[in-house]
């Protein structure tokens, strides 16, 4: 019930709504005049108590057709599919994404807030233990060159904005995305530019580790990188599965992203508008 109130705040939902009440009414109004049309004698069936019950089984229908479904899409070319679901991207079974900082910064919460996601995965999925994901981490950037030192609390080692690496735990794969910059007080934020670049390079990184097998994230925008303000939600999630359709146009990424949505994000949306665009991919 609460998807249906957070629909009907919007001027699609009763668009949609008048259209299907309408062609419902218009729909058993033509079926009654030709019922009368070969059976006179059944006139009444137009007096005003059927009128009004016609009338009111048409706006319950027009409601039963637009009551909230799942926001999700299934694709052919590429064949994958979409899902944008409310809820903690911790529950969620496949293979996940975490923003990051490029400095691969892991210490809580002295450098990393405990609320934030990468400090929700270390409580969750580490217990709490950020030494054991640091040294997976410090195997995983093997190989990687450092573009620049900082002087700050912490590590002091800078990498491409865009850097993606994976670590593996619990036979769950964790694909870390460094799509903030860290300053010199540990502070990171990032901007609309080098989100869309870690995007893509984390789709490359997806694509080469994930096997296909099904994986998850949550909106980006806020935490780390600091721009909710000029990428809401409902954008950030356009612009994710924008980069995913991408590249799954060029090498399969995944059979299946679900873009996981806090609650308290998941009720501002325009979940109608979101269908819509995840429809609109299809034929494009």
């Amino acid at each position: 019930m609460g998807d249906l109130i957070q629909d009907m705040t919007t001027r699609r939902f009763w668009k949609n709504y008048i259209l299907k009440s309408f062609a419902v009414l218009g729909t058993i109004i033509a079926v009654i005049r030709i019922i009368v049309l070969f059976f006179p004698a059944r006139a009444e069936l137009l007096n005003e108590i059927s009128f009004i019950i016609v009338v009111v089984s048409s706006l319950a229908a027009g409601l039963y057709l637009n009551w909230p479904n799942p926001i999700q899409a299934e694709y052919s070319s590429p064949k994958t599919k979409i899902k944008i679901v409310k809820g903690d991207i911790f529950n969620q079974s496949g293979n996940i994404v975490i923003g990051v900082c490029n400095t691969f910064d892991t210490e809580t919460p002295n450098i990393i807030e405990r609320k934030s996601l990468l400090g929700q995965a270390i409580d969750k999925l580490y217990e709490g233990s950020w030494k054991e994901l640091d040294k997976q981490i410090s195997d995983a950037l093997v190989g990687k060159v450092p573009v620049s030192p900082i002087e700050k609390e912490g590590k002091k080692e800078k990498y491409e904005i865009g850097t993606a690496l994976t670590v593996r735990h619990c036979g769950k794969k964790i694909f870390l995305s460094a799509y903030a910059d860290m300053d010199q007080n540990n502070k990171a934020s990032s901007q609309i530019e080098t989100l869309t670049k870690s995007l893509f390079d984390l789709w490359a990184e997806v694509t080469t580790k994930g096997n296909g097998q099904p994986v998850s994230i949550s909106p980006w925008g806020g935490g780390l990188s600091r721009i909710s303000g000029v990428l809401p939600a409902q954008d950030s999630i356009r612009l994710i599965i924008l980069s995913f359709m991408f590249c799954s146009r060029k090498e399969k990424v995944s059979d299946e992203l679900t873009i996981v949505v806090p609650d308290d994000q998941f009720k501002k949306l325009d979940r109608l508008e979101l269908q819509a665009f995840l429809s609109s991919l299809r034929s494009s």
